[in-house]
């Protein structure tokens, strides 16, 4: 208790010396961000949304470890960390005088409260799988956690430093869907639903300051509002700007910088396995034969994107080039549909959440595929209607969705996944990549796997996502590229 009281009184000491100083003329920094999406909530240890992760990840939230901008692990709520001879059990050495945003210590046994919660057969995070290796969380003390794993695991580090493993309190865990309480550099404010989400910079944090002192997030997923916005000054940059069309225009204003750069993003032709007729691989290949990823990526993209033939990252090592596995051929694929037993084709629907690269990515595909016969029913959705249809519900027949989880291939191992794949050859493949630590081994692993789910044509792979920003002129600090689904907004800074 008088821990506490004696960080309040600290805090409170600092919040006067902020007042004091801005009392004598100088004006808080502030920030307006554009984000393409609204998140369904914001505790991104509940949810698959990447918009959630774009709000709170490395703001509001914090893991053991992080994710810096070049994809390396670094330290975070855990100041250093030892791994046991075996593999197997890693300690962690916890950073201390850290408060939650509503006064609450962190300690041990909110780690433990954390993971506990994430691998509990009710756990609803989007990413389970992370946490299934662990075979127990054990608080040393107050400011040291031992994790035991079942067999060594190379990405082990990195995917608790992601945002579906940072580290909540037991007292506001079940509330952070609306309103989330971290130990991050920035406090939430507010959430003005359908407008915008605002937070603020956390006076106590003990980490890197931020920069700012206020952000406001806006919601734009209209391509030509989103560039008015820009050009009127209402917003001060997009970390993902959603009108690739554009980008000439900002790249000759000299009042704006446009960061082109890489994300983990796999973009898709989302295809529904277990619906007839997808649930047979002839009618898939098909599909993979009519399209045309080139025409794709310069009608919906204006050229921004890199062609990919597998659920893969082509800047990964790890990647297999299988662009080549279904080159397009009508015929062909009119021949495959015939043998499937549709000659004359077929009727489906296509759900085309908010992005610019579905919707305008859909029209595209839907051309394509009508030369093969494949007569597709538009259906622009929302995003919550695409994640209650979509994802939770599997009522769809295709749709576009970028996947921007990195290494995310074992979601193809997962049946009930909202593509519903479900081979059992690839999930042993997968289940020995989650506990192989060797890296030539989890290549070998990793290229195997992408081979298999692009001969079953699983999904159309499309291209990898460009990350596109555009920000004033005045600003620097921003990432240009995405390792990680989120936009660290700590170092933005007014120059």
């Amino acid at each position: 208790m008088s821990q506490i009281i004696e960080k309040t009184v600290k805090k409170s000491l600092a919040t006067a010396a902020i007042l004091s100083f801005t009392a004598f003329g100088a004006l808080a920094s502030e920030l307006t961000v554009g984000q393409v999406l609204e998140p369904p909530h914001l505790d991104p240890t509940a949810g698959a949304a990447a918009a959630i992760d774009e709000i709170v990840y490395a703001n509001i939230f914090e893991g053991l470890t992080r994710i810096d901008q070049n994809g390396a692990v670094q330290p975070s709520l855990a100041t250093s960390w030892t791994i046991s001879d075996d593999g197997l059990t890693y300690t962690f050495n916890l950073k201390k005088d850290v408060i939650f945003h509503d006064g609450t210590t962190f300690d041990a046994d909110d780690v433990l409260f954390t993971f506990e919660r994430a691998r509990a057969e009710d756990s609803t995070n989007a990413q389970k799988g992370i946490f299934a290796p662990i075979t127990a969380v054990e608080a040393v003390d107050t400011h040291t956690v031992n994790i035991t794993i079942a067999q060594p695991q190379g990405d082990f580090l990195f995917n608790i430093g992601r945002g579906d493993a940072v580290v909540v309190a037991p007292e506001s865990a079940e509330t952070n869907v609306s309103t989330p309480v971290g130990t991050g550099p920035f406090k939430f404010v507010k959430w003005d639903k359908g407008s915008r989400v605002v937070i603020e910079k956390n006076a106590a944090y003990t980490g890197e300051a931020a920069s700012i002192d206020k952000a406001t997030i806006v919601f734009i997923s209209d391509p030509n509002a989103a560039q008015n916005a820009l050009l009127a000054g209402e917003v001060d940059g997009f970390a993902n700007f959603p009108a690739p069309e554009s980008l000439s225009i900002f790249e000759a204003d000299p009042r704006f910088n446009v960061l082109r750069g890489s994300t983990e993003g796999e973009t898709i032709l989302s295809i529904n396995n277990a619906k007839a007729p997808f649930n047979d691989v002839r009618v898939r290949q098909a599909v993979a034969h009519a399209l045309h990823r080139q025409a794709i990526i310069d009608g919906a993209m204006f050229g921004n994107g890199t062609p990919i033939g597998t659920h893969f990252a082509p800047h990964h090592p790890f990647y297999e080039d299988l662009i080549g596995t279904y080159p397009r051929d009508i015929e062909k694929a009119k021949a495959l549909l015939a043998d499937a037993g549709y000659p004359e084709g077929f009727k489906a629907t296509f759900k085309l959440p908010p992005p610019t690269y579905s919707r305008r990515g859909g029209q595209i595909i839907a051309a394509q595929l009508r030369e093969i016969g494949i007569e597709l029913e538009l259906i622009n959705v929302d995003w919550p209607q695409w994640l209650a249809d979509g994802v939770k519900a599997k009522d769809y027949d295709f749709s576009i969705v970028s996947h921007v989880e990195p290494f995310d291939i074992g979601i193809y191992a997962n049946p009930d996944y909202y593509f519903q794949y479900d081979n059992v050859v690839l999930q042993a493949i997968i289940e020995k990549l989650n506990v192989t630590a060797d890296e030539a081994k989890r290549e070998e692993l990793a290229r195997a796997a992408q081979k298999i789910i692009t001969e079953d044509a699983v999904n159309g792979y499309l291209f990898q996502l460009a990350k596109t920003g555009v920000w004033k002129a005045e600003l620097e600090g921003m990432w240009p590229n995405s390792p990680v689904e989120g936009n660290d907004l700590t170092a933005v800074r007014w120059k």
